[in-house]
């Protein structure tokens, strides 16, 4: 049996890790968190069914302080690190960065030390990253998307704090031998995901009449666009990955398909309805970049790695947005 410790375990992406690890393994795990606004609390971990007080130990506990002797003790051997935690929201990076290199960097930093001190009993650490560290990918100059070790071009705070841990790690790889790999993930989405997000924002605002502002160039002929996955797939990946990947390596977890803002929210408006709750589709499409430097309109990555190695995702992405719509729909409590 294994231990893996999670941080940002009660937060969106990390409870689905947990979900997935206590259904899909033996394994205990340790959640770190220092439960922020978008952590709900413990709600998530609470909403959870499989949820086992005999397999999961949680602290609350900021990362971005060291991990004190007496902690460490209480936390125990760990076989895996899954450093998920981050401040994620580009638009508040936009308004106030020093959150985000305070969490994305120092943060990383404290999980790193600890990381060292127990380097006996650690077999390998996940940094979560983004594709966002690469900035725009122009579907004409790169169309299958960013490779794992191409150059980077952060066009807002998050992208570069999140750069900035990535380069952190593959220093501490390189200087420490800490066993760390790293992984680019797109658009994640699914139950329980903070209403400030575009799936939950797109059901909010379509419930109450309001109009969606849509993410387009300068134009605003064109919707900005992104691939989409689900976080049961990414779990799925990263447990993929905790077996095969190399140490030292990178690995993009790549959306099955590519969807527009506007089709996105013309898929969540379809699905409101036919669930019978009668609902307008207001949108606008609003030049974003032009007010709010910063915002890309289109990322891309190459997902071909992963495939070579054998991976497959278990759930199709149409049918995993439906389910977490008609789901949200149903337990409207996490809606703002």
């Amino acid at each position: 049996m294994k231990r893996i410790l999670v941080t940002g375990g009660a937060g969106f992406a990390g409870h689905h890790m947990c979900e997935h690890i206590l259904k899909n393994t033996d394994w205990e795990i340790v959640i770190i968190d220092k439960l922020t606004y978008a952590s709900n609390g413990f709600d998530r971990l609470r909403d959870v069914d499989v949820y086992d007080d005999a397999r999961v130990k949680t602290f609350v506990h900021d990362f971005c302080i060291d991990f004190s002797d007496n902690l460490i003790r209480e936390i125990g051997d760990i076989n895996y690190i899954i450093h998920m935690g981050a401040e994620t929201h580009v638009d508040n990076s936009i308004v106030d960065a020093l959150p985000f290199l305070i969490t994305n960097i120092i943060g990383t930093y404290q999980v790193l030390e600890y990381a060292r001190k127990i380097k006996g009993t650690l077999e390998k650490m996940l940094y979560f990253s983004t594709d966002e560290v690469f900035g725009p990918a122009d579907q004409y100059a790169v169309p299958n998307g960013f490779q794992e070790w191409d150059r980077y071009k952060s066009s807002n705070p998050y992208a570069a704090a999140k750069a900035g841990g990535e380069e952190l790690c593959i220093a501490y790889h390189n200087t420490h031998k800490v066993p760390i790999f790293i992984t680019h993930t797109m658009n994640i989405f699914g139950e329980r995901q903070h209403y400030e997000k575009f799936i939950p924002l797109c059901i909010n605002k379509i419930l109450n009449g309001e109009t969606i502002k849509i993410h387009a160039d300068a134009s605003c002929n064109n919707a900005g666009s992104r691939f989409w996955i689900h976080a049961r797939n990414v779990a799925n990946a990263v447990m993929f990955l905790l077996e095969n990947a190399e140490i030292g390596d990178k690995y993009n977890i790549v959306g099955e398909k590519e969807v527009d803002n506007l089709q996105m929210a013309q898929f969540i408006a379809k699905v409101i309805n036919e669930c019978f709750i009668q609902s307008e589709l207001k949108c606008e499409l609003v030049d974003f970049h032009g007010s709010r430097p910063g915002h890309d309109l289109r990322y891309g990555l190459d997902g071909s790695k992963m495939i070579l190695m054998g991976h497959i995702y278990p759930k199709t992405f149409e049918e995993s947005l439906r389910k977490t719509i008609e789901w949200t729909l149903e337990n409207d409590r996490w809606l703002k």
